[in-house]
């Protein structure tokens, strides 16, 4: 809920998409409501969005089967926005195919498949590829919501 609570407090106007309507339950119990899930979204939907936030946790385990999350998370990366991920974020990344060459990191226990999916891993608080913003864990949440908050207003600059 950290990257919700910072980016709305930064003005921006956060849609939780989901595989599913209703609440999502986090992994420390914080519950949050999705507003819309991958299966409703138009085609066009990209041009609606200034940044995809991958969370961390279980989340990514689960949205890596659901095709129409992975077709999404990758037509976002080829837009050329920003996509930010924490923590197991990047399991979503792997399976859109899109890390090849591209510098990462995430927590420490899926640093071999970024490596066996062709991504380059960095262990480091905060890397930034291009379009792809990404941190290892919680503990380093703080330097990951600036993070996201700084390319959000570069987006709304533009």
């Amino acid at each position: 809920t950290a990257p919700v609570e910072a980016l709305e407090a930064a003005g921006a106007d956060v849609v939780l998409i989901g595989i599913e309507s209703g609440s999502v339950k986090g992994k420390k119990g914080a519950v949050l409501d999705t507003d819309t899930t991958f299966d409703q979204l138009p085609a066009d939907a990209i041009d609606s969005f200034d940044m995809l936030v991958i969370p961390g946790g279980g989340a990514p385990e689960n949205l890596r089967i659901v095709d129409a999350a992975v077709d999404f998370t990758r037509r976002f990366v080829d837009s050329g926005k920003p996509v930010a991920s924490i923590c197991h974020g990047p399991q979503l990344l792997i399976s859109a195919e899109v890390l090849k060459g591209r510098k990462t990191t995430s927590v420490n226990k899926i640093r071999d498949d970024i490596k066996n999916a062709g991504g380059l891993y960095e262990d480091a608080p905060l890397v930034v590829d291009g379009n792809l913003i990404s941190s290892r864990t919680p503990r380093d949440m703080d330097v990951f919501n600036q993070a996201i908050v700084d390319a959000l207003g570069a987006v709304g600059a533009q």
